[in-house]
C-alpha cells in the first residue's frame, strides 16, 4: 500500500520557502565574510570577475618587468663601480707621471714608468671584472642591453656598452718602455711625460662622458620603476574594487539574516500550530 504524501499548509510552505532563501543568503554572506570577496568566481558576476582577472594578470606581468628593471639597475651600478675604479686608477697614473717630471735619477724615472704601465694593466683587469650576471657594459664588445618597461615589451630602453680598456677607443692610453720617459741626457723627458698627462686628462673626460650616459639610463629606469610600482597598485586597487566585499555591509547583513532566520523559524512554528490544533479534535 502506497504511503500518502505529506501535505503542508499554505502558511507552512510559504514560511519554509522563506527560511530556505534566508539560509542561502546566510551561506553567501558567511562565504564573503570568510574570504573577503564579493565576487569569488565567474558565476557571481561574470563582468566584474573577468575584468578584475585582467587587471591582476596585467599587474603580474608588470611585476615581472619591475624585477627585470631592478636587475638592469644592478647592471648599471656594476658598470658605474667599474667607471669609478678606472677613474681612480687614471688619477693614480697621472700622479706617477707628474712625479716622473721631478724625478732626480734615471732609475727613479724608469721605476715610475714601469708602475705606470702596471696601472694600465689594472685598468684592463678592472674593466673586465665590472660585469653583472654575464653582462659587462665595459668590456669593449659594443654589447647592447635592452630594458623592457611594459607588459608587451613595446616600451623599452637600449643601452650600449663601451670599451673601458686602457688602450681601447674610449681611453686611448699608450704603454711605454721603461726608457721612454728618459731623455738623452738621463733626465725626465718632459715633452713625452706631458703628452702622457694630456692623454690621461682626455681619458678622464671621455670616461666622465660615458658615466653621464650611464647616469641618464639609470635615472630613466628608476623613473619607470616608480611608475610601474604605482601602476601595479592602481591595477590591484581596481581589481579589489570590483571583487572585494564591504565587510561592514556584510556584517550588517549577517545580523539581519540571523534575525530573519530566527523570526522565520518562529513563524513556521506558529503556522504548524494550526495543524496541531486539528489533532486535538481526536
Amino acid at each position: 500500500m502506497a504511503s500518502s504524501p505529506i501535505t503542508l499548509t499554505s502558511g507552512m510552505r510559504k514560511n519554509l520557502f522563506n527560511l530556505q532563501q534566508t539560509s542561502k543568503l546566510l551561506e553567501t554572506t558567511q562565504k564573503r565574510l570568510a574570504s573577503g570577496l564579493r565576487v569569488q568566481n565567474a558565476v557571481d558576476d561574470p563582468v566584474n570577475y573577468f575584468t578584475a582577472l585582467g587587471h591582476r594578470q596585467r599587474a603580474t606581468d608588470l611585476a615581472a618587468r619591475k624585477d627585470e628593471m631592478s636587475e638592469s639597475v644592478q647592471l648599471i651600478q656594476a658598470a658605474n663601480q667599474g667607471v669609478e675604479g678606472i677613474t681612480a686608477l687614471i688619477a693614480s697614473a697621472k700622479s706617477l707621471a707628474q712625479s716622473a717630471l721631478s724625478a732626480a735619477t734615471t732609475s727613479e724615472i724608469q721605476t715610475l714608468a714601469g708602475q705606470y704601465d702596471s696601472v694600465l694593466t689594472q685598468i684592463d683587469q678592472l674593466g673586465d671584472d665590472s660585469g653583472y650576471k654575464g653582462v659587462n657594459l665595459l668590456d669593449g664588445t659594443a654589447i647592447t642591453h635592452t630594458v623592457k618597461f611594459d607588459e608587451t615589451g613595446q616600451s623599452s630602453l637600449t643601452m650600449t656598452g663601451f670599451d673601458a680598456s686602457a688602450q681601447g677607443a674610449t681611453l686611448s692610453l699608450v704603454t711605454f718602455a721603461s726608457t721612454a720617459w728618459v731623455s738623452a741626457g738621463g733626465t725626465a723627458d718632459k715633452a713625452t711625460i706631458n703628452s702622457v698627462i694630456t692623454q690621461l686628462d682626455g681619458a678622464r673626460s671621455a670616461l666622465r662622458s660615458e658615466a653621464q650616459k650611464l647616469s641618464t639610463s639609470l635615472s630613466t629606469i628608476t623613473i619607470r620603476q616608480d611608475f610601474t610600482a604605482g601602476m601595479i597598485n592602481t591595477l590591484e586597487d581596481g581589481a579589489a574594487e570590483l571583487t572585494n566585499a564591504d565587510m561592514n555591509e556584510e556584517g550588517a547583513n549577517m545580523l539581519m539574516l540571523q534575525t530573519r532566520q530566527s523570526l522565520g523559524t518562529t513563524s513556521l512554528s506558529l503556522a504548524s500550530q494550526a495543524a496541531q490544533s486539528v489533532m486535538r479534535l481526536f
